[in-house]
Formats: C-alpha cells, structure tokens, sequence
C-alpha cells in the first residue's frame, strides 16, 4: 500500500514539475527569440525533473515506507515515467503555442506577424464592443 502511495506522490511531483519546467523552457525560448526547439533545454528540463522526483521519492520511501532505496533501479524506473509525461506535456504546449501566442516575429525580428486564431480566440465581449458605440453615436449627431 505504501509502494502505491509512494509512487503516486511521484507521480504528482512529475506532472507538477514537467509543466513547470516546460513552461520555463518556452518563455526562455521567447526571449532568446529561438524559433525551434533547443535541445540543451530539453535535457536540462529532464535532468531536473529526475532529481525533482527522485528526492520525492527517497524520501517517501525512507521516511515514509521505512525502506532502503535501490538507486539504480528507481533511476531506471522514474525515467520510464518522466518520458511519456515530458513528451505528452511537450506536445501540448507546442500545440498551445501555434495556436494561441499573440504573434511570430519573422527572420529579421524587426516585423511581428500576428496570429489570426489568436486574435480570432481574443474576441471582446459583447459589453465591450458596443462600448465606444455611443460616442460614436454622439459624434455623427452633431
């Protein structure tokens, strides 16, 4: 039961911090202005994912459970885990990104091409478009 408890906590911890870590990679990505995938920080993101989740589940495992830790085996183990969870969550932002960051910048980084499903999601409320309606109506009057 512990065994269950403890790698579901690991698992929790994964999922928290492949998120954030992707999350992470693709802003650094923005503000290098790189336009495809950078390798180094995919390593990185798994690299420290696996020691995120190893130190939560050592220390499930001897506090909690009472055991001792067989290194090489939960290393092999948690990778299993880790890469599914980082490719899912790789493929969900790459999806968010193309679909819903405001704009692209161009090889010259001088023009900012706009995203249309992006303004196309970016719809105002109704509250708002009819907003200036009334200057508007104001201002033909006179």
């Amino acid at each position: 039961m512990y065994t269950v408890l403890t790698y579901f906590v690991t698992l929790f911890v994964i999922v928290i911090s492949v998120f954030i870590s992707l999350l992470i990679k693709y802003e650094l990505e923005k503000m290098f202005r790189e336009k495809r995938d950078v390798i180094p920080f995919h390593i990185c993101n798994v690299l420290i994912t696996l020691m995120v989740s190893f130190g939560a589940h050592t220390v499930m495992t001897i506090y909690i459970v009472g055991k001792e830790v067989n290194f090489l085996l939960q290393l092999v183990i948690l990778l299993f885990m880790i890469f599914p969870i980082y490719f899912v969550g790789h493929l969900a932002f790459v999806k968010y990104k193309f679909k819903y960051w405001p704009y692209e910048t161009t090889d010259n980084e001088k023009v900012i091409v706009l995203n249309e499903q992006y303004l196309i999601k970016k719809k105002l409320p109704l509250r708002l478009r009819n907003y200036n309606a009334a200057a508007k109506e104001n201002k033909s009057k006179k």
